[in-house]
C-alpha cells in the first residue's frame, strides 16, 4: 500500500541532470503542486555493456549520495533502483499512485526510445509524462535554418546560436523549498561495488566554476601541460553543473569558452537530426569507404607506441586517468585515422571506453571531424604533424615528459622510433582520400 507521502504524488526521474540547483524538470515536477519524489534507474541496458572498471560508475555513485544528502536537507531522499527502465516504471506504477512524471530531455538514438517506451506506459495508465529541456541551451530543434532544416556547418549555426541567446538570455530555475519532497523508506545510496563494478580510485575535477581557467581560455587552452582548461565535460556529461550559469559565465569572460559550448550543442543537434552517424559518416560521399585492413598498427595506437611522443602521451594520459587534453585529442584521433588509416569507429569506441567525460555526440562528432568524414568535418588533406604540433604546443615537453618519462614508454620499453614517417603517411592520406572521392 501506498504510504501517504506516495498518495498522488510525482516522480521527477534523474538521469543525466544530477544537481538540484536549475534542473528544469525538478523545477517543474515542484511547481506542480505535488509531492515529488526523485528517483535514479541504474539502467541495466547501460550497466550491461560497460567493462567492470569503469570510472564514470564511480562518479555517478558519488554525485548520487551528494544528492540524497541534499535532498535529506530539504526533507525528501533520493529513490535508487536498477533494471530496465520500462520494467521499473511498470513496477512503480502498481507500487505508487503516481500523477506525472517528470524528466530532461535527452537526445542520444538509445535515450529517444528509452523515454517513449516510458511514455507510453505512463500514457496508458493515464499519467502525465513531461520532458523539459535543461542540458542544453537550446535543443535540436531550436536553431534551424530559414527554411527548416538543421545547420550542417558550425559558423553559420554558431552565429545564429548566439544572437538567439542574446536575445533572449537564459533565466536561472527558482530556489528549492523544504517540505515539497516525498521521504522514500529506502536507502538512497549505493556503491560500485554493489553494482558489480570496481571503484574508481582516482579524483575527479571539481564542479566550481575555473573562472580564471575560463577568463584566459583562449590563451591557454591548447598548451596540455598547463592547467588552461575548465575540466567540467564530466559535469557537463553529467549535469552535475547548469549548463545555463556556465554560458551565462562564458559570455561575460570568455568567447572562445563560450564557442566551445556551442560546439556542444551543434554535435547534439547533429545526432538529433542525423541519429546514422553514430555509425556511419555524416557525408553521404564517404558511406561506402573502406579502411584498409590496419588492426596491428590500431592496437600499437592503443598500447601508445607509435613513436609519436605528444600522441603516446595522450594515449597514456587517458588509460591512466580517464582523460585526455583536448588538443592532444586532436592529434591522437588524426594519426589514427589520417597516418594509419584506420577506421575513425576503432578511436571513438577506445575513447568511449575510457573517457570519464564521454559524451556520445561529442565523441562521434569530434572522431568524424578529425577524420574528415563528418559535419563541418576538417577537410581530409588537413593532417596534423604530431612533431610540429609537439613543438608548437609543448615547446619544452613538460607535457610528454609527464606522460611517458624521460627514457621509457609508460610500458616500460625503451622509447620508439616513429612508426610510420610523417610525409610519407601524408601522401597515402591524400591518395586513399582522392580515390574514395572520385
Amino acid at each position: 500500500m501506498a504510504s501517504r507521502d506516495q498518495v498522488n504524488s510525482a516522480i521527477h526521474w534523474f538521469r543525466r541532470d544530477l544537481r538540484l540547483e536549475d534542473n528544469r524538470a525538478l523545477a517543474a515536477a515542484l511547481k506542480s503542486g505535488l509531492r515529488v519524489q526523485p528517483i535514479f534507474i541504474f539502467d541495466e541496458n547501460i550497466l550491461s555493456r560497460l567493462e567492470r572498471d569503469d570510472r564514470r560508475i564511480t562518479f555517478i555513485c558519488e554525485q548520487l549520495t551528494r544528492l540524497n544528502q541534499q535532498l535529506q536537507k530539504h526533507g525528501g531522499s533520493l529513490r535508487i533502483l536498477q533494471g530496465r527502465p520500462v520494467d521499473v516504471f511498470r513496477h512503480l506504477v502498481t507500487e505508487m499512485d503516481i500523477a506525472a512524471v517528470y524528466c530532461n530531455e535527452d537526445y542520444e538514438p538509445y535515450a529517444r526510445q528509452r523515454d517513449a517506451q516510458v511514455a507510453e506506459l505512463c500514457q496508458q495508465a493515464g499519467i502525465g509524462f513531461f520532458a523539459v529541456k535543461d542540458h542544453v541551451i537550446f535543443s535540436p530543434a531550436e536553431i534551424l535554418k530559414d527554411d527548416g532544416s538543421p545547420y550542417q556547418v558550425f559558423t553559420p549555426y554558431s552565429r545564429r546560436w548566439l544572437a538567439n541567446f542574446e536575445l533572449l538570455p537564459p533565466t536561472v530555475a527558482d530556489e528549492l523549498r523544504r517540505g515539497q519532497f516525498v521521504a522514500a523508506d529506502v536507502a538512497g545510496d549505493t556503491t560500485p561495488e554493489s553494482l558489480g563494478f570496481v571503484r574508481y580510485g582516482g579524483a575527479y575535477p571539481p564542479a566550481d566554476f575555473p573562472l580564471s581557467v575560463i577568463e584566459h581560455y583562449d590563451t591557454t587552452r591548447d598548451w596540455p601541460a598547463l592547467t588552461g582548461t575548465s575540466r567540467l565535460g564530466v559535469h557537463l556529461r553529467f549535469g552535475t553543473v547548469s549548463i545555463r550559469k556556465l554560458a551565462l559565465a562564458a559570455y561575460e569572460l570568455n568567447r572562445k569558452y563560450l564557442g566551445e559550448l556551442i560546439w556542444r550543442e551543434f554535435y547534439q543537434m547533429i545526432l538529433w537530426h542525423f541519429p546514422h552517424t553514430v555509425e556511419k559518416p555524416f557525408k553521404a560521399i564517404y558511406k561506402n569507404m573502406v579502411y584498409p585492413k590496419t588492426e596491428t598498427d590500431f592496437q600499437k595506437w592503443c598500447r601508445a607506441e607509435t613513436g609519436y611522443p605528444l600522441v603516446d602521451a595522450g594515449v597514456r594520459e587517458l588509460i591512466e586517468t580517464g582523460f585526455m587534453h583536448n588538443r592532444v585529442r586532436m592529434v591522437a584521433a588524426s594519426f589514427l585515422t589520417k597516418h594509419l588509416l584506420c577506421d575513425w569507429r576503432w578511436g571513438e569506441r577506445f575513447f568511449a571506453r575510457h573517457l570519464y567525460d564521454f559524451e556520445l555526440a561529442s565523441n562521434v562528432g569530434g572522431w568524424q571531424w578529425c577524420a574528415g568524414v563528418g559535419a563541418d568535418a576538417a577537410p581530409y588533406f588537413r593532417i596534423f604533424n604530431p612533431a610540429e604540433q609537439q613543438k608548437k604546443f609543448d615547446p619544452k615537453g613538460e607535457y610528454v615528459a609527464r606522460w611517458s618519462g624521460n627514457d621509457v614508454n609508460f610500458f616500460g620499453t625503451p622509447v620508439l622510433e616513429p612508426m610510420i614517417d610523417h610525409r610519407f603517411a601524408r601522401e597515402r592520406c591524400l591518395k586513399f582520400f582522392s580515390a574514395v572521392r572520385q
